[in-house]
Formats: structure tokens, C-alpha cells, sequence
């Protein structure tokens, strides 16, 4: 009923930058806590950044002064500001959004991934 649709992946030299967008759509009462995700190859997923519904966020030590998270909630959308990319930040972005509706206080939505590849 709730799903996240990322973009803005794509192929980008060390040092450029990407911006990511993921819009919720569906049965939405409020949007609490949304954030991005990463999975290299090889590597378990891990938290890169998060931004709750009053605004306070939380970086990965690794991003930290390079990206920034934001949302717009009149368009249930969260983004991630990517500058200085690495080789190492090659991986699938995930958006992940904890989700109130009509029928449950706490639904986890993760989107499909969008890929980020950054070359040397």
C-alpha cells in the first residue's frame, strides 16, 4: 500500500557529485524517521544517513562533511546530497521510511535501490 521509489543513481568520477530522491506514495498519514541505506557488494547494508519528522539527522562517520540528507514532506520526499564521492561510496542506496497508516502505527517501507558507482 506504501512504496518507495528512488532516483538519481548513476556513473560519477571520483570527486563529482549525485543527488538522490525518494518519493513515497500510497495510504500516508505521517512519515516518521526516513533514511538512505548502502550495500556494496560483498558487504552488508549499512546506515548512511537519517532524518526524522522534526528534522534532527544522523550521518555515517564515513559521509560526515560530505553528504546531506533533507526532506520535503509536502512531497513525502527525502534526498541525499552527495559531494566529494570516493570509489569506496560505490554501492546501491536504498531509502528506507517508517510509515504511519490508517491500519498501522509503524510500517517499514525499503525502496528497490538505486545504484551509485564512482570511478577512479
Amino acid at each position: 500500500q506504501v512504496q518507495l521509489v528512488e532516483s538519481g543513481g548513476g556513473l560519477v568520477q571520483d570527486g563529482g557529485s549525485l543527488r538522490l530522491s525518494c518519493a513515497a506514495s500510497g495510504n500516508i498519514l505521517k512519515i516518521n524517521t526516513m533514511g538512505w541505506y548502502r550495500q556494496a557488494p560483498g558487504k552488508q547494508r549499512e546506515l548512511v544517513a537519517t532524518v526524522t519528522s522534526g528534522g534532527s539527522t544522523n550521518y555515517a562517520d564515513s559521509v560526515k562533511g560530505r553528504f546531506t540528507i533533507s526532506r520535503d514532506n509536502a512531497k513525502n520526499t527525502v534526498y541525499l546530497q552527495m559531494n566529494s564521492l570516493k570509489p569506496e561510496d560505490t554501492a546501491v542506496y536504498y531509502c528506507n521510511a517508517a510509515v504511519l497508516t490508517i491500519i498501522k502505527s509503524n510500517l517499514e517501507v525499503w525502496g528497490q535501490g538505486t545504484l551509485v558507482t564512482v570511478s577512479s
